[in-house]
């Protein structure tokens, strides 16, 4: 129980995905301008996510480990979440259309967000079981969205305060999200025992 605590913990806040590893970065700012935008895009990063970390663990071990083919395990990804997400947009369409109103303007977005190919490949690489997968992949989409979640708000903060011309837009946006990231490490000291 511990190390699950242990794994939500370090991914939403000492090596969150945006902040400290720096993937997802182009959702990060391209959909944070707003805050309803911010929390869309977050659902959906979680909800694929864990989807996508659970089917490509499965066939990194059933699959490409056993056929001594891992070499091919990043073509193999990307091919696996472009078609999960394309078949989780037919399914939500058909099934759930209100859950596919609020997701899918998202779920094409996520089909090049590099944070869920980079959580994939990272449960392979730090040898986690299919349970811990799951609870980092979505510990890491939670982290994900509060990073957005908080760099939205503060977007729509300074587009109401006087910044300086030279400053306004992105420069403002890349400082702000340089202070965020120095102030997440400041969970780097947490110590779980």
């Amino acid at each position: 129980m511990l190390a699950y605590i242990s794994i939500i913990i370090t991914a939403i806040f000492v090596n969150n995905i945006v902040f400290a590893q720096f993937l997802g970065i182009c959702p990060f700012l391209g959909v944070s301008k707003r805050l309803s935008s911010a929390v869309g895009m977050g659902m959906a990063v979680t909800f694929v996510m864990a989807i996508a970390t659970a089917v490509t663990y499965i066939l990194q071990m059933y699959v490409l480990d056993p056929l001594g083919v891992s070499f091919l395990q990043t073509i193999a990804f990307i091919l696996v979440i472009a078609a999960l997400v394309q078949v989780l947009e037919i399914i939500m369409k058909k099934t759930m259309p209100v859950l596919y109103q609020a997701l899918g303007v998202f779920l094409p977005l996520i089909t090049t967000n590099c944070a869920v190919l980079g959580v994939a490949i990272q449960v392979i690489q730090k040898n986690m079981t299919l349970a811990e997968s799951l609870v980092y992949s979505v510990s890491t989409a939670l982290g994900f969205t509060l990073a957005l979640i908080i760099f939205a708000g503060i977007r729509e903060q300074l587009a109401l305060s006087k910044v300086p011309a030279a400053m306004k837009g992105t420069p403002i946006a890349l400082i702000t999200a340089g202070i965020l990231a120095m102030a997440f490490m400041g969970f780097a000291g947490i110590k779980i025992a």
